[in-house]
């Protein structure tokens, strides 16, 4: 189904930087859709180090669970060969039993034999359609054609072959000056509906031409993930196909570890592409940022924060600029986290609303409306007991979305 691209979307795809020891490739093999791209090859060199979270649903998908596994074998020492990573949208290989398991060592090992990478160093994504075989053959059949055709510039290509219900592919770049010598990041994601983090989100690939250890890579990974793709929220509903893999090829031959500049151009990638995926919500028309503090600690901070952003009263609120704070009172109160009424303070930007568990005396009916009519909103709380803080992000909810997901199988 064509969709109108988003309101919120950015106005280009970025200019990724080439990443050193990385060559991607994309086809299309009519996995759903004739001739449409929809499968894409990345291929790393031989030293690259790699690092993956993946969603925490117990239905995930063979490609999920085939990842982990070989993720959770690897050493420090396998990466004394390269690696490779296949990903197909419009179907996500997912709730089809032993099919699914067989289409994910066909895949592997077709990409094995062509590219001259051991099956331990494949790795697969699925994405779209829950419940149906997956037609591996028709990937399969292009594998040759994608090793062909494989070039350091092709990411944006890669980026298109990874959309589903997207409107727009996703790309966040950054480049950091480490002891004289450029390090470079480019990171690619899709996702627009399905989205409630557990993990991470959506599919996520992200490289480097830094040098890190595979345990270093890991632990890195997983802290930013924390602030960035788990502070995210579309619909509440977390995917069976959640991945995101850091790849860092070392060509660069900086060694980053316990670099702060690093961590901080990786964070900024990864916070920009999880944006980019709430700003691509399923019919989002508003960007919303909720930002809690005040809260006994940070984790409550958080749970406040993404009871707001998941309730649907409020996101329609939102939708139709209904500067509706008791909604917001609600999510509160319904979280299971710590909140006192009569200590909370909500606004909408700087428009103060609510203080002490009532409207404020200076609020503005008018003022409220006029944040709501914001394509980006920010909604504050001080829940007034503590120092703990957290920032999430969601989007309105629309018929749109609806419309997109009555019809998606269609």
């Amino acid at each position: 189904m064509a969709m109108l691209r988003s309101p919120l979307a950015p106005d280009h795809f970025p200019d990724l930087p080439d990443i050193a020891g990385v060559r991607f490739a994309a086809a299309a093999a009519g996995v759903k859709y004739q001739d449409r791209t929809d499968v894409m090859l990345a291929v790393m060199d031989p030293g690259t180090t790699i690092a993956g979270v993946f969603t925490k649903s117990a239905t995930r998908s063979a490609p999920v669970l085939d990842c982990q596994a070989k993720l959770a074998a690897a050493a420090d020492t396998a990466s004394a060969s390269g690696a490779a990573i296949l990903v197909n949208s419009g179907n996500s290989n997912a709730f089809t039993g032993h099919h699914g398991q067989t289409s994910v060592a066909e895949i592997t090992r077709s990409v094995a034999d062509i590219t001259n990478i051991p099956e331990a160093r494949v790795f697969t994504a699925s994405t779209g359609v829950i419940g149906e075989p997956l037609p591996h053959d028709r990937i399969v059949a292009k594998i040759s054609a994608l090793n062909n055709a494989l070039d350091t510039s092709a990411i944006d290509s890669a980026a298109h072959a990874i959309m589903t219900t997207d409107t727009f592919a996703k790309g966040a770049m950054a480049t950091v000056d480490i002891g004289g010598k450029t390090v470079s990041i480019s990171g690619i994601a899709k996702g627009s509906g399905m989205i409630a983090p557990d993990m991470a989100t959506m599919l996520v690939y992200i490289f480097t031409d830094a040098t890190l250890a595979q345990n270093d890579l890991q632990q890195l990974l997983s802290s930013i993930c924390d602030r960035t793709f788990n502070c995210i929220t579309v619909d509440s509903d977390t995917s069976t196909s959640d991945s995101l893999m850091l790849c860092a090829t070392g060509a660069s031959d900086v060694d980053v570890a316990g670099n702060s500049d690093f961590a901080m151009a990786l964070e900024t990638v990864m916070l920009d592409l999880s944006h980019q995926v709430v700003r691509d919500g399923e019919g989002a028309t508003k960007f919303v940022e909720i930002q809690v503090s005040g809260a006994m600690n940070d984790h409550d901070a958080k749970v406040h924060g993404l009871s707001i952003a998941n309730s649907p009263l409020v996101k329609t609120a939102v939708a139709g600029e209904d500067p509706n704070w008791g909604r917001i009172v609600m999510a509160i109160g319904k979280s299971g986290a710590a909140a006192d009424r009569d200590r909370l303070s909500i606004s909408f930007g700087d428009v103060l609303v609510a203080e002490k568990g009532w409207v404020s005396p200076t609020y503005k009916e008018a003022d409220g409306a006029a944040e709501m009519k914001k394509s980006n909103i920010t909604i504050k709380i001080d829940m007034g007991l503590a120092d703990g803080s957290a920032t999430v992000w969601t989007c309105d909810l629309t018929h749109q979305y609806i419309s997109i997901n009555a019809d998606y199988r269609s």
